[in-house]
């Protein structure tokens, strides 16, 4: 066999493979959640079926059990099972819980079923001497049995995929959580190209029937849409239950390194307990504690903090900084009179009508942070502002 020719299938089985390493996890700590069992399921099954409709495994699995052709009953008892199982979800997506969503679903689950056991049987009962690794479909097209072998298949595949298009198109535009409308968007894509692989495939057993060759319609036009289909399919349920955790966990790591240059002034304030777990905490709880750390600075150094200072400090910032930005530069030119009085130990604290700065700093500790990026800016401003002053003092 050509090697290259299996590139196309190894590729997205190895990504469906990765997808249900990533997943694993997940399913052991909440293997309780019907969501998450249904995708590890639906996800096992199109991996299984990408992995025996590879040409090498098909030679590989009849040589194994000396029953040529075995590959088609099961690569088509996983497929029908997928099928199943993403109209399931679909319905627990779409629907409340209730009996009847219930039944449903259950109604769906014995009817896939039996299209198995018709698969098993029509098989069993086929003469398919000839191993078919690429024509299979069309080189047995009118063998009794066989052909119903494979028409069982072909309509259980279309039934699931029309009524799931039909399901996701009704409910897209009731859709407002972006993440699972980007979901959707993969399954309606995902489940149009089933569509067109059972159209292909039909078109080139309808020729086969009239005496017509179009085989090149199933071997070559439609396992393209079945590869595609399997990987949206996969994508489009997966991405609603990740994306909103990647999310999150992106804005924490963003968080955590937007305060690491105000903690990085004040963890003198405040040294940092030892820790025996070090990076192994989960990043939630490392940004909690870096956010507690830095309040428990500001309070000691709340004394230190001048309001006057951080009001002439706002009205130093240079023209066109926004709202935002001269706020956290104004509050880290107080932070770094603060420190500089508190490692001086000055006994000049300023007094409490002055002081009363808790919130203008505590509040907003990401833009000060940022801007404790630019220490010339700031040390500019705080020279400027304190040569103001003094000149001030003077003149009175």
């Amino acid at each position: 066999m050509n090697a290259p020719f299996h590139i196309p299938y190894a590729v997205p089985t190895a990504l469906l493979l990765l997808a249900l390493v990533l997943k694993f996890p997940t399913l052991v700590r909440a293997w309780r959640d019907p969501d998450v069992r249904a995708t590890t399921l639906l996800l096992s099954f199109a991996t299984v079926v990408l992995v025996v409709i590879t040409p090498a495994n098909i030679d590989r699995l009849n040589e194994l059990t000396g029953v040529p052709n075995i590959a088609s009953p099961w690569a088509y008892s996983f497929l029908t099972a997928f099928c199943a199982t993403g109209l399931t979800m679909i319905m627990r997506w779409r629907e409340e819980p209730s009996p009847r969503r219930r039944q449903r679903m259950r109604n769906v689950y014995w009817i896939y079923a039996g299209v198995v056991v018709g698969l098993w049987t029509t098989f069993l009962l086929a003469d398919v001497p000839e191993p078919r690794i690429y024509d299979l479909d069309t080189y047995y097209a009118g063998t009794p049995w066989m052909r119903e072998h494979i028409l069982l298949y072909l309509l259980a595949h279309m039934v699931s995929s029309l009524v799931a298009t039909y399901m996701l198109w009704k409910w897209w535009p009731r859709i407002e959580n972006r993440w699972l409308k980007s979901g959707v968007v993969c399954l309606q894509v995902g489940f149009a190209s089933g569509v067109l692989f059972d159209a292909a495939k039909a078109l080139a057993l309808g020729a086969r029937w009239s005496g017509q060759d179009w085989d090149g319609l199933s071997t070559r036009v439609a396992p393209p849409f079945a590869l595609l289909e399997a990987i949206l399919v996969a994508v489009g349920f997966i991405v609603p239950q990740v994306g909103p955790s990647v999310q999150n966990r992106l804005r924490e790591r963003r968080e955590y390194r937007q305060l690491r240059p105000l903690w990085s002034a004040l963890r003198d304030v405040v040294p940092s307990p030892v820790t025996a777990r070090g990076r192994r905490m989960p990043l939630g709880l490392r940004l909690v504690q870096r956010q507690q750390r830095i309040h428990d600075a500001l309070r000691i150094l709340a004394p230190y903090l001048d309001r006057d200072l951080h009001r002439r400090a706002r009205d130093a910032a240079p023209p066109g900084l926004d709202e935002a930005g001269a706020r956290g530069l104004a509050g880290a030119v107080t932070v770094r009179a603060a420190l500089q009085a508190h490692r001086d130990e000055s006994s000049a604290r300023v007094t409490f009508e002055k002081q009363q700065l808790g919130a203008d700093v505590s509040d907003h500790i990401d833009e000060i942070s940022q801007s404790l990026r630019h220490p010339r800016l700031i040390d500019g401003i705080l020279r400027r502002v304190t040569r103001t002053e003094s000149a001030n003092t003077d003149a009175s």
